[in-house]
C-alpha cells in the first residue's frame, strides 16, 4: 500500500484529513506536522508494520481519542508538551490565561527585589505553569495536582524542557499549606455533572473535568480559600466555562477580591476571571 493509498483508506472510514496526515506521519516514525514531506512522497509503500500501525492509530481516533494521546504529544504556548491519558489534553483557550499571569508578572517584579512567586493549582500536564516559566524564567513557581499520575506527566515535562518548578502533591491548596504567593492561577474541573457534552470527552480523566451540579465547586473553593496563601496585592486568576463569566466574578467578589475583572479568548469569549487581594 502506498501513503496516498493510505489517505484514500482514511478518508473512505470518515476520518478528519489533517488527522490521518499527521497519523500516518506519525507511524512512519517523522515529524507529524511534516504534511509538505508527505505530500511530495505520497508514492512511498508503507511496511506491513506501518500499515499495521496507521491503521490501528485511525480506529482509535475514529472512536473519539484524542490525537495527542495518539501521538503522546501536544504543543502548548510553543512547547512541545509529553501528554496521555493521565491528563487533560492543553487546550489553545487556556493561552488566555497564561498571557494574563505573563502581563502580571511585569506589573509585580518591577517593584520587587525577590523573584514573584507563582502557584499553578491542578497542574496536570504542567502546560500553563511551564509555559510561564518558560516565558517568564525569573519567577519562582510552584504547581500542585491531587494526581500523583498527573504530577509525573509535569515532572517529566519539566525534565524535558530544562524547566524548574517546585511540584507538590495534595488537595488544590492543602499541597502548599504556609506559603504564600504573589499570583495564584487555576484551571479547574468546571463541567457540570449532568453535562451531555461529558461523552465527548470519555477518554480524559473525569475528575480534572467535572465539579458537581452547577460546576462550580472548585471555583467556589479556590476563591474561599485562595486569600490565605496570597500576599496582600496578589492576585487570583482562574479559567472557566464558556458561559460562566458573570457567576465566578459574583463568587471572587463575595469572598473579597477587589478589582475583578474577566478576560476573553480569541474567539472573544469571556474564558477567565480575576480579582486582587488586598489585605482586610
Amino acid at each position: 500500500m502506498m501513503l496516498a493509498d493510505a489517505l484514500r483508506q482514511a478518508a473512505v472510514a470518515d476520518l478528519d484529513r489533517l488527522d490521518a496526515q499527521m497519523l500516518l506521519l506519525f507511524s512512519l516514525g517523522r515529524d507529524p506536522n511534516a504534511r509538505a514531506w508527505l505530500a511530495a512522497h505520497d508514492d512511498q509503500p508503507l511496511s506491513e508494520e506501518q500499515q499495521v500501525r496507521f491503521e490501528q492509530l485511525c480506529q482509535r481516533r475514529l472512536q473519539g481519542e484524542p490525537l495527542p494521546y495518539l501521538t503522546g504529544t501536544k504543543e502548548f504556548f510553543g512547547l512541545p508538551l509529553k501528554v496521555d491519558r493521565r491528563v487533560l489534553v492543553p487546550r489553545p483557550d487556556t493561552e488566555t490565561l497564561v498571557q494574563w499571569a505573563m502581563d502580571l508578572v511585569d506589573t509585580i517584579a518591577p517593584s520587587r527585589s525577590a523573584p514573584v512567586r507563582t502557584l499553578d493549582l491542578g497542574t496536570g500536564s504542567g502546560a500553563i505553569a511551564l509555559a510561564l516559566k518558560s516565558s517568564r524564567p525569573l519567577t519562582q513557581s510552584w504547581a500542585t495536582d491531587a494526581s500523583p499520575d498527573a504530577l509525573a506527566v509535569a515532572q517529566a515535562n519539566a525534565e524535558a524542557l530544562g524547566l524548574t518548578v517546585s511540584f507538590r502533591h495534595g488537595h488544590w491548596l492543602a499541597a502548599v499549606t504556609g506559603e504564600h504567593f504573589d499570583l495564584i492561577f487555576s484551571n479547574p474541573p468546571y463541567i457540570e455533572t449532568n453535562d451531555p457534552h461529558l461523552a465527548q470527552l470519555q477518554h480524559e480523566p473525569l475528575s480534572a473535568l467535572v465539579s458537581g451540579p452547577d460546576g462550580l465547586d472548585d471555583l467556589r473553593h479556590l476563591a474561599d480559600e485562595a486569600p490565605r496563601f496570597l500576599v496582600p496585592g496578589g492576585w487570583l486568576l482562574l479559567e472557566h466555562g464558556h458561559d460562566q463569566a458573570q457567576r465566578v466574578r459574583a463568587l471572587l467578589e463575595r469572598a473579597g477580591f477587589d478589582a475583578v475583572a474577566s478576560r476573553t479568548d480569541l474567539a472573544g469569549i469571556e474564558r477567565c476571571s480575576g480579582g486582587r487581594w488586598l489585605e482586610r
